[in-house]
């Protein structure tokens, strides 16, 4: 398997509308200015480097999916909400999770 071995594993799909079905959160973490322009329905608005601190918004026990502009700041947000505890996954482009909730 050598050195890469894991870092290129494939992971099984995530199905984003049955996380939705269990009553995950959407935590839409591009700015304000961003997020006006355009969101998931029902998604929450916290910007990446707020995500700590105000992560007492997103309530706990329900998975939580992270989304953004491309999927960079949503992985980065996913990460952060593992590493407190949260049953989190990157939705990625919130365009794109938008298309794949309905």
């Amino acid at each position: 398997m050598g050195l890469f071995g894991n870092l290129f594993k494939s992971t099984p799909p995530v199905d984003f509308r049955e996380l939705k079905a269990k009553g995950a959160v959407i935590v839409d973490v591009r700015t304000p200015g961003e997020f006006s322009q355009g969101h998931v329905t029902g998604s929450i608005n916290i910007p990446l480097q707020n995500l700590a601190a105000q992560v007492n918004k997103i309530p706990k026990g329900k998975p939580v999916i992270t989304c953004c502009a491309s999927g960079m700041r949503s992985a980065s947000g996913k990460s952060i909400l593992a590493n407190l505890g949260f049953e989190a996954y990157n939705g990625g482009p919130w365009a794109t999770l938008k298309n794949k909730m309905i």
